[in-house]
């Protein structure tokens, strides 16, 4: 039987496949005939007998790794999950068990072709999308996964829904309907410090220094402990609160979800839609860039170093940019000023 490829070596030693149908070729990057030829009967048996090919294939990959050939994608998922602890395992634990990932979840990861991430990236859901990709960076680092199943730049781009601040009207009106006194407090602690509601469901009297005007507390997220000085109003919020143990005693012991389904049911009481308890931090950040507040202190609050994602929270706030003419005159007067 005629064979597809041929061998053909440069004038500087390295062999060449050659393709006898189309006449191109391609370097196969060694000098060494045997490595050469063998690479040239693996080309031509893979034309002869493409069936034959998988089955070859699982013969090299067992001498390498004895499950990389069996090793399906509910088992790269569960050693994510065995990685992590406390909330961030919580959501891996949730996030696996989409029904979206049903088509991939047995199917081994080196049998894996990019229409079988098309049908489960399909219907567009982020959270598939995001964590989809995160397991298959994961089955790449670990090298149970040969190359990419999808090349980075070619993943579909999420979709985000749309975020927005909670406005101070909203606010206002959430605060003047809540009759649970707890609840009340953790909402209007919410709008003064602007932090997430694990951290402020978190906090304890001991965590208030009167003193000083201060609290402190760690962030779950990142492990950063954090000092943030308080308003007269914040403080006189404070004084109503438990001086020991933790300030909200039962929204402290609630899965973030309760907290943020009693948040939902109050705005849908209310007529309110498009914030969660996360609105906020948006809320804050818009606040503080209407009001000139110091970026520097605004993303130590918020609890980012970079000053991209600040702005990304502050991206709807409205600033009004002064005039060089204005500026320049009170550099004027201060020069005067100072003569």
């Amino acid at each position: 039987m005629k064979q597809a490829f041929g061998l053909i070596r440069r004038p500087w030693g390295v062999y060449y496949l050659k393709n006898k149908i189309t006449g191109q070729q391609t370097s196969l990057k060694t000098s060494d005939k045997s490595a050469a030829q063998r690479m040239l009967a693996a080309h031509n048996e893979s034309e002869v007998q493409p069936h034959f090919n998988l089955s070859l294939a699982r013969v090299y990959l067992n001498g390498a790794d004895p499950k990389l050939a069996t090793r399906t994608w509910q088992e790269v998922m569960e050693n994510i999950v065995s990685k992590k602890k406390d909330a961030t395992r919580n959501r891996w634990e949730v996030a696996i068990k989409d029904v979206n990932l049903n088509c991939i979840r047995h199917l081994p990861v080196c049998e894996t072709r990019p229409e079988h991430f098309d049908k489960a990236l399909a219907d567009g859901k982020v959270s598939t999308n995001v964590y989809l990709r995160r397991i298959h960076n994961h089955a790449i680092g670990m090298d149970w996964l040969l190359k990419s199943v999808i090349p980075r730049l070619q993943w579909p781009k999420p979709v985000y829904k749309e975020k927005r601040a909670i406005t101070a009207e909203e606010h206002a009106a959430i605060l003047a309907a809540e009759v649970n006194p707890e609840r009340k407090a953790f909402y209007q602690l919410c709008w003064h410090l602007g932090a997430s509601q694990g951290d402020l469901a978190s906090l304890c009297g001991e965590d208030v220094d009167w003193e000083n005007s201060t609290v402190s507390f760690t962030r779950k997220k990142t492990k950063v402990p954090v000092i943030v000085r308080l308003g007269s109003e914040a403080l006189n919020l404070l004084k109503d609160l438990p001086e020991e143990g933790p300030l909200f005693p039962y929204l402290a012991t609630v899965r973030a979800g309760d907290r943020a389904t009693e948040f939902r049911s109050r705005c849908r009481q209310l007529g309110i839609h498009g914030v969660t308890l996360h609105s906020y931090r948006y809320a804050w950040a818009e606040r503080a860039l209407k009001c000139g507040y110091p970026e520097r202190f605004a993303m130590e609050n918020l609890g980012h170093n970079s000053k991209a994602v600040h702005r990304a929270y502050a991206k709807r706030a409205l600033t009004k940019i002064p005039s060089l003419e204005e500026f320049e005159r009170q550099a004027a007067v201060k020069v005067e000023s100072a003569a």
